[in-house]
């Protein structure tokens, strides 16, 4: 890439280097615009007689090309890709969605200098029309051969960003539970469940609640798991919870699978992720009481989008996991 500074009428079809603005301070023409035989009829009118430009080199791509290439292959899933100029991509959710990033090939793809791309933080919850990533080249061109190794990372370990949408009515099941009254845990913590559930646009489906015992706690849990929701959550007035306490007997008891016990984050350090076939059901203790963020907000989009958590990514949330 070569910049230089030329005659007005020599500068067709090359890159201007720096933006240009009229008197007054509005914008002309932006930096990385490519100069048309209008442009130049512009600027002469302006009164520029030169103009500081570059032009790029066989074996280099433009920046807007850049972008176009990098972040067809860098998304995928319920996205608008929206291309701007100076070589940038914004990618916007078009529908309600969780947002799954691939943190390391995110770095790889980083460290390399060609591109640049952010995106909003992994599980994260989206609405539709929110931008949830941003793609820019470096400025004005890359070298091909730079450009086509991030496409062949790209094409080997796929995208960087998957916009997984949620259902337009997720089903969403509660069980409360208390050792005295299951309408005791109602009372109490209904209110708050339902505003968490509100700020990602859902509404419970299906709801009941028991008193904490062993086949009470047994029954509920199957008579809600034969409705087929997409996530049951357990909300128990008992803390600690675990595996072998009385909802983790009866999830036992009904064959589900103990996917995670303990989160390293703070609310909600007590977490319990169990699945039965591909529903999971969730438990936090002391979770319910307040609206505030805790362990719930970051599992529940990727939970709604029926993307299958592992207890891996719940171990990897500890990065960031102090919630207040």
């Amino acid at each position: 890439m070569r910049a230089q500074t030329v005659a007005i009428r020599e500068s067709t079809g090359r890159v201007l280097c720096c933006a240009i603005f009229r008197e007054g301070g509005k914008k002309l023409l932006a930096k990385g615009h490519q100069l048309s035989e209008e442009d130049v009829r512009l600027l002469e009118t302006a009164g520029m007689d030169r103009v500081w430009v570059t032009e790029l080199e066989e074996d280099e791509v433009s920046e807007d090309e850049v972008a176009h290439s990098v972040t067809t292959r860098a998304v995928c899933g319920a996205v608008e890709i929206r291309l701007a100029v100076g070589g940038r991509a914004n990618i916007f959710a078009t529908e309600n969605c969780c947002t799954l990033v691939d943190e390391d090939l995110l770095k790889q793809i980083n460290y390399g200098g060609s591109v640049a791309i952010a995106t909003s933080a992994n599980l994260s919850y989206a609405r539709a029309g929110q931008r949830i990533a941003t793609v820019k080249s470096a400025p004005f061109a890359v070298r091909r051969e730079a450009l086509d190794v991030v496409l062949s990372i790209l094409n080997e370990r796929g995208p960087v960003l998957q916009a997984r949408p949620i259902a337009a009515q997720p089903k969403v099941a509660v069980l409360y539970t208390d050792v005295v009254s299951g309408d005791r845990a109602r009372q109490l913590y209904e209110s708050v469940m339902r505003q968490r559930l509100e700020r990602l646009d859902v509404i419970p489906s299906y709801v009941l609640s028991c008193i904490e015992e062993d086949n009470s706690v047994a029954r509920s849990l199957h008579h809600l798991l034969r409705m087929s929701p997409t996530v049951l959550i357990v909300a128990s007035t008992m803390a600690p919870a675990g595996p072998e306490d009385v909802v983790g007997r009866a999830l036992t008891r009904l064959g589900c699978h103990l996917e995670r016990y303990l989160a390293p984050v703070e609310p909600g350090n007590l977490f319990m992720l169990q699945y039965w076939n591909d529903i999971p059901i969730v438990l936090a203790p002391g979770c319910y009481r307040s609206a505030k963020p805790n362990i719930l907000d970051l599992v529940l989009p990727p939970l709604l989008a029926r993307y299958r958590l592992s207890g891996s990514e719940i171990a990897s949330l500890g990065n960031g996991g102090l919630l207040s």
